[in-house]
């Protein structure tokens, strides 16, 4: 008895990278996702989890 047809592996050629890669290197919207992946990712104000690690530290509970 043969293989459903969705069980036959075929191999992959990196279609999707290299669509996902070309519109990403087009045009104007190059600099909006170059700027998008090399931001910093942003931090809470204030330090919640020292404040935490202090408090468990001397002691207290919540």
């Amino acid at each position: 008895m043969s293989r459903h047809i969705a069980d036959h592996h075929t191999s992959s050629q990196g279609g999707r990278m290299k669509h996902f890669l070309a519109i990403a290197r087009s045009g104007a919207s190059a600099a909006v996702w170059r700027g998008a992946w090399q931001r910093a990712a942003t931090r809470p104000e204030g330090n919640r989890r020292m404040v935490e690690f202090l408090r468990i530290a001397r002691g207290r509970s919540a």
